[in-house]
């Protein structure tokens, strides 16, 4: 087996690919990339049982074959070369001899046959969605998506597809992020929840893309197809909480401020906060915004005023000021509105400007007890 590919083409594409693969795998043959050769085209895999991802590349071969290379070693070696043809023939003395402009060298192969074979969706359902608005969805949402082993289904973002519009949602029971999109939509109601691991590969990918992405899904798998690339996961099992019944109706104290300045000021105070709470203090009045941070432990403390618009009655609201600058740092707008009810209610964070023609985000954050 023979084929010939340009060395950057490769890099490229087997950077994207190396993300699936772990640091530490139970099973050896998940260190390599499988290579497969057929008519002209070699299709390049990784896998972690879990996530299995694939592309398409067109090289120069005379024959079929499956073959499986150590992957880190592959990837050292092609960012070295300058733009040239790579010749790749495969030995009978279990190695694969590469040739380049400059020398040889010879790595050792495992048998293509041992890597697991991606899965085949039964039936699916399926949706198609510009690239650039599945990665904007996945990154304004997977922050606020917790870690808890105990409670995998909120380890993950919720796919909610109807014939209106797509809804994604994230939360870690601290911080909820709800991102629509009316612009597009799916045939049919579905529901499923994504890892994060292929999210994060898929929105590295997709950002600033105009290319279609094509999910299909079932019950227990997802598959993502755009250009020559495809990526087959498991969803996480189990059913999401739900989350429409934690968002607060009735909002009748309402906050509107400059996104930059807020966020910066709560940057600033949180510094002077305790370091185990993070907590910060909002003190609404008029058109007056305080914002205030103390730790007894070490007598640092901090206090801002900020011009604001507000209307409602007077009140304090305690936060914890990594949610709220994490959430104010992934929106892009100029202006935010925060609504609150009381002060043991959560708060609402919206944009008020900044979103495209049917995009629609709501931020929610639980507030902490304040010590008066």
């Amino acid at each position: 087996m023979k084929f010939i590919v340009s060395s950057t083409q490769l890099l490229k594409h087997l950077q994207v690919l190396g993300g699936v693969i772990n640091n530490n795998n139970t099973l050896p043959i998940l260190d390599n990339f499988l290579f497969e050769i057929t008519n002209n085209k070699l299709k390049v895999s990784a896998s972690d049982l879990e996530t299995t991802m694939s592309t398409v590349i067109d090289v120069d071969a005379d024959e079929v074959g499956t073959v499986a290379v150590n992957a880190r070693l592959l990837l050292d070696t092609l960012k070295t070369f300058p733009e040239q043809p790579l010749t790749f023939v495969v030995e009978d003395n279990n190695t694969v001899e590469i040739s380049s402009d400059s020398g040889k060298y010879a790595v050792a192969y495992a048998n293509g046959e041992e890597f697991p074979k991606a899965v085949e969706l039964d039936s699916p359902s399926s949706t198609t969605i510009i690239g650039d608005i599945l990665a904007t969805a996945i990154a304004k949402t997977i922050f606020a998506s917790g870690n808890d082993d105990l409670r995998p289904v909120m380890s993950g973002v919720f796919f909610q597809f109807s014939p209106e519009n797509l809804t994604f949602v994230a939360t870690d029971a601290h911080k909820l992020v709800k991102y629509t999109r009316e612009d597009v939509s799916a045939n049919e109601v579905a529901e499923f929840i994504m890892p994060k691991k292929p999210l994060n590969l898929l929105k590295n990918i997709l950002s600033g893309s105009d290319d279609e992405v094509t999910i299909e899904y079932n019950d227990s798998n997802a598959k993502f197809l755009f250009g020559n690339t495809e990526l087959v996961c498991r969803l996480i099992d189990g059913k999401y909480p739900n989350y429409e019944a934690v968002i607060p109706k009735e909002n009748p104290n309402k906050l509107t401020i400059d996104r930059g300045s807020f966020l910066n000021s709560v940057k600033r105070v949180s510094i002077f906060s305790s370091k185990t709470t993070h907590q910060i203090r909002l003190k609404m009045a008029g058109t007056e915004l305080n914002i205030s941070a103390e730790d007894i432990d070490f007598s640092n403390k901090a206090d801002e005023r900020l011009k604001c618009s507000y209307e409602g009655d007077d009140m304090q609201i305690g936060f914890n000021s990594k949610f709220l600058t994490e959430m104010l740092s992934n929106l892009n707008s100029n202006d935010v509105q925060l609504e609150m009810s009381l002060p043991n209610r959560a708060g609402i964070l919206t944009p008020i400007d900044g979103l495209e023609d049917g995009e629609n985000i709501t931020m929610l954050v639980m507030p902490v007890m304040l010590n008066s």
